[in-house]
């Protein structure tokens, strides 16, 4: 018999059926699992992204007087985080936080948040075991303010959202009229636990006659705004101005905390507070619409 050295054509058309069903059932494969691998790569980077957003609001947050915290438009209109006509047109978070870098200190806390009256002048306040120097020291050190730029928010006392903050861009001009008290610190011997309450406009020495002054208080450097921009998609955390002294947070120091964020939404239950940081990612979406993922987080 002769070597046979060539297929059959039955043979070829069976091998050509063969490569036909593993072409089409094995690139479907191919291209489900790089579909499947690059779905889980975006949402992993999604999931991160979302969460360090929201614990990055969430840090300063915590520390937030939980009566200064309010809504504003673009358009400067502002409300109470807790009113029921804040809506999505509100796309700012703004609020005064408490000086939480000097209540830690090193070894002890820089202010204790226990004020009295100075028994030789009522128009001064004591505040025990507190170092107006170390704390002058360590603003200067992270901002561009000083303890000249400070307040204090009694515990307890009947705050003004509408004025007593700063909010409606009008400085503070005297104690009464004001729920943040601008202070400075006397730089005399031995009166470094002295706060010296002054005009937030001008600087001049002012009093606390008339006011009521509770046993408790804040130290209040700085308040903070998150601003989130629906057009470029940045998420925006302003910071070190005084709205006491009719500062803005539009020209204060800035940074893009996100970008690429589809939804940044914020609501308060009380004194708690949750937020929502929603990223995108038209990686997914052929048509090029938005792919997106959320992350909350509830802060007392």
């Amino acid at each position: 018999m002769k070597n046979r050295f060539a297929f059959t054509m039955i043979e070829l058309i069976f091998v050509i059926v063969i490569m036909g069903i593993i072409g089409k059932f094995g690139t479907e494969f191919l291209v489900q699992s790089y579909k499947s691998f690059l779905s889980a790569k975006v949402n992993h980077n999604l999931q991160s992204k979302s969460e360090i957003a929201v614990e990055i609001i969430a840090a300063r947050l915590q520390y937030r007087i939980k009566d200064s915290v309010i809504a504003r438009q673009t358009s400067g209109n502002f409300l109470s985080i807790g009113s029921s006509d804040v809506n999505e047109s509100y796309t700012v978070l703004e609020w005064v936080g408490s000086d939480s870098d000097g209540f830690r200190g090193i070894t002890q806390p820089y202010w204790s948040g226990i004020i009295d009256l100075n028994p030789s002048s009522a128009t001064r306040l004591k505040s025990p075991q507190t170092d107006t120097s170390k704390v002058d020291t360590l603003i200067s050190t992270i901002s561009d303010s000083s303890f000249s730029d400070v307040a204090i928010y009694f515990v307890g006392s009947n705050s003004d959202i509408q004025t007593g903050y700063g909010w409606d861009g009008n400085a503070a001009t005297d104690q009464n009229a004001t729920t943040m008290h601008p202070i400075r610190r006397s730089t005399s011997t031995g009166e470094e636990d002295l706060f010296i309450p002054v005009n937030g406009a001008t600087g001049a020495d002012n009093n606390f006659s008339g006011v009521d002054v509770y046993e408790y208080y804040k130290l209040a450097w700085t308040a903070y705004a998150v601003e989130h921009n629906p057009t470029t998609g940045e998420l925006i955390l302003h910071y070190d101005y005084q709205p006491w002294k009719g500062e803005s947070y539009i020209n204060a120091k800035k940074a893009i905390i996100m970008d690429n964020v589809s939804t940044f939404k914020f609501m308060s239950v009380g004194s708690i507070m949750k937020i929502q940081v929603c990223t995108k990612s038209n990686v997914l979406d052929k048509d090029g619409g938005d792919y997106s993922l959320c992350k909350e987080k509830t802060i007392l």
